[in-house]
């Protein structure tokens, strides 16, 4: 048995806010588009989606498992006998009321209808953006091929003109009967009704168009507002931008998952920034103030608008060495929260010449004998 807390590295009380932090952490070094594990990065996954989930964590914590799809896989040879797992409880909470059960199965109580029908789908989508936009929350817009409405019948279904007509099979209840004969004598149950598919309703003369769907295949213009410090595997959730729902029906969601591209200058961990950059001998020496490029255009816009980057001066020090690290507050990426931004820490590295000049080596030699 797989032990999900171990996986992601935290305590079984973790919080949630711990969970994702530790699954953001553990993605960004396994994922297998920055050379990291597959195998490993799948299980990261898969124990993220259930310690992530209130329900599923319950349920991992008691049992040692899940129970997905409705059908529940629950090991009674492992747990017969053990002190700690309460039969009763699963019977009442994990698997449904058991009185319900038998109802649904010999058709006693009231016919249920199935939720949601005419929902659309949902969506998932990578969306790849520059650092750049990770300073500001910008608007960004994307064709996206999938079911949209129909034009000619506005999503009804029906051809213009034409009457949506109560279901004749199931009389509008969505459901129709069906009787099975068994040892124990006839038993029924309802079902989904084949007819109208669990709507109750169907068109009197369906659309020409979509044939009584409500929708098609075409294209959408969808706006996405991307917020300031996101990073890559966070997922925006756009409502109702997913495929539309049967004849009317709701649509679904879009969900954006965010990939950060690599900068040529800049390296983000986290919500700060790192830079290198290259000073000559005589500035580490005597020290110098440098310009340190930003992510930043002019007025403080996001620089991939523009040809150029705003740059900021910084102070070396006299007789600083290689490979040192100076930090400059808040020229980070934002947080997300909206609070505050991250640092810049910026690496000098002392270049050595490699052609010199006749006057440079006489240059060079005078301070070799002085003992520099």
């Amino acid at each position: 048995m797989k032990d999900y807390y171990q996986i992601l590295g935290i305590s079984k009380g973790a919080s949630p806010d711990e969970i994702k932090k530790a699954y953001y952490k553990l993605a960004h070094k396994f994922h297998p588009d920055k050379g990291g594990d597959e195998k490993k990065f799948k299980e990261i996954n898969e124990a993220y989606q259930i310690l992530s989930d209130k329900e599923k964590r319950s349920q991992y914590d008691r049992f040692g498992r899940v129970f997905e799809g409705g059908e529940p896989g629950f090991d009674f040879q492992w747990a017969w006998g053990r002190p700690d797992v309460d039969f009763e409880e699963i019977f009442r909470t994990d698997f449904g009321d058991l009185g319900d059960m038998v109802e649904d199965l010999f058709g006693f109580g009231t016919p249920r209808r199935k939720k949601d029908l005419k929902r659309g789908k949902d969506i998932e989508i990578d969306l790849e953006i520059p650092l750049e936009d990770t300073l500001k929350g910008r608007e960004k817009e994307i064709s996206l091929y999938k079911m949209i409405l129909c034009s000619r019948c506005q999503g009804s279904g029906a051809e213009p003109g034409t009457k949506i007509k109560e279901c004749f099979s199931c009389r509008g209840t969505g459901e129709v009967q069906q009787i099975k004969k068994t040892f124990f004598g006839s038993f029924t149950r309802y079902t989904i009704c084949p007819e109208c598919g669990g709507e109750g309703v169907h068109p009197e003369k369906p659309c020409n168009v979509c044939n009584g769907e409500g929708r098609v295949k075409g294209e959408e213009d969808i706006k996405i507002w991307i917020p300031a410090g996101v990073d890559t595997n966070q997922v925006i959730k756009v409502e109702q931008k997913g495929e539309a729902g049967r004849r009317g029906g709701k649509p679904g969601d879009l969900y954006c998952r965010i990939s950060v591209k690599r900068h040529p200058i800049f390296k983000r961990k986290g919500d700060d920034l790192y830079v290198s950059l290259a000073v000559s001998f005589s500035q580490a020496a005597l020290g110098d103030e440098i310009e340190v490029p930003t992510l930043e255009g002019p007025e403080g816009k996001p620089s991939a608008s523009y040809g150029v980057k705003k740059k900021i001066l910084l102070k070396v020090p006299a007789g600083i060495e290689s490979g040192k690290i100076l930090r400059i507050s808040d020229k980070g990426i934002p947080h997300f929260s909206g609070y505050g931004k991250g640092d810049m820490y910026a690496e000098l590295i002392v270049k050595t010449p490699k052609k010199l000049t006749k006057k440079q080596k006489e240059l060079l030699e005078k301070l070799k004998e002085e003992g520099i």
